[in-house]
């Protein structure tokens, strides 16, 4: 079904609706702002210089008309358009023919940049505060970009409806498999580390990607929604990693898999002490029965040592993934999740 009938089929009150939201410049403004990635009302209320009760009535017409979907991250209400969505798919090709030239908007969206500018200074003083850690850990394995290489031959093209990225830090996840998957959602409990991916993720497109702030332990979703699972270098920091082996093969569609990356077991007491590692690496069998007991049926592992020659204190990077059981494989698999699933 084309886009162009599927818009064809929103109830005409749903059409005024949306007519009458988009029908005001403030409100106009704040859809061609949303249109580049996801806002908060302060972010509007500095880019467009109105108040916060203001922005926020503009924001309850938009969102009741059915233009705009929101989320709650902490104290702060996210907003953005959904290309997932009727009215979200109506708004963005309405205002795809809006002159973007009009010195307004043009003003509005430097205002943007410059606030964008000066989030991705602050969570890249936060990152150079720590590059020290990370680059010696880094030193301790086979390159990311060897694990990463393996990582994408493990998933395979896909495409999936619906990947979900445990421990998302940066996002990194969500942006090297941008290409196999229709929607992306990476939970983290850093606030900088989300700022930090929300810049990077803004590229790939509204409703692509995003990121949440959330507890591994207690997902905000339903139970069989996401039909691939990514945990990349997560398990060592976590004190209970089987609770959150379990809480991922819960949200797992049957049929979909989950991906583990860590590290093997090692004896490096210095990443326990120095940086905040609750688990000194996983034995497979281990890893394998925490899998088998979580519901999922576990696939052969993959292992990359680090290089030859490279002394004895060296980490061995490995790959493990399990499938969720489907006992009708014929049925239609379901979509992926609505906002109000993702809480």
């Amino acid at each position: 079904m084309s886009k162009t009938t599927q818009l064809a089929q929103i109830a005409p009150h749903q059409v005024v609706l949306g007519l009458k939201a988009v029908a005001e410049q403030t409100r106009l403004r704040i859809l061609m702002l949303l249109k580049a990635g996801e806002l908060n009302v302060k972010d509007l209320t500095q880019i467009l210089r109105q108040s916060q009760p203001r922005i926020s009535r503009h924001m309850k017409l938009l969102v009741e008309a059915g233009l705009v979907e929101r989320f709650r991250e902490g104290s702060w209400v996210y907003f953005y358009i959904s290309e997932r969505t009727e009215g979200g798919r109506w708004v963005l090709q309405l205002i795809s023919r809006v002159d973007t030239n009009d010195a307004e908007l043009r003003r509005d969206r430097e205002r943007e940049e410059t606030l964008r500018r000066e989030r991705e200074a602050a969570a890249q003083n936060y990152f150079s505060s720590h590059a020290a850690d990370w680059d010696r850990i880094r030193a301790l394995h086979v390159s990311e970009t060897a694990v990463e290489a393996e990582m994408l031959k493990a998933v395979g093209q896909g495409p999936f409806k619906f990947l979900l990225d445990l421990g998302t830090g940066t996002g990194r996840m969500l942006e090297l498999m941008a290409d196999r998957y229709e929607h992306g959602l990476g939970i983290d409990v850093s606030q900088e580390m989300l700022g930090h991916a929300r810049t990077k993720l803004a590229a790939l497109g509204p409703g692509r990607a995003q990121v949440r702030h959330g507890d591994l332990y207690s997902l905000p979703l339903t139970e069989s929604t996401a039909d691939l699972v990514v945990m990349h270098q997560v398990l060592h920091y976590l004190s209970d990693p089987v609770a959150a082996i379990q809480e991922a093969a819960r949200v797992l569609l049957p049929g979909g898999r989950l991906l583990i990356v860590d590290f093997a077991p090692h004896t490096l007491e210095f990443l326990r002490e120095a940086h905040a590692h609750e688990r000194l690496g996983f034995a497979s069998s281990h890893v394998a029965q925490w899998l088998t007991d979580a519901g999922l049926q576990p696939m052969p592992a993959r292992k990359l040592p680090p290089p030859t020659g490279s002394g004895g204190d060296m980490l061995t990077v490995s790959i493990w993934q399990a499938r969720k059981p489907d006992p009708s494989s014929g049925s239609r698999r379901r979509a992926q999740p609505s906002l109000e699933e993702i809480r």
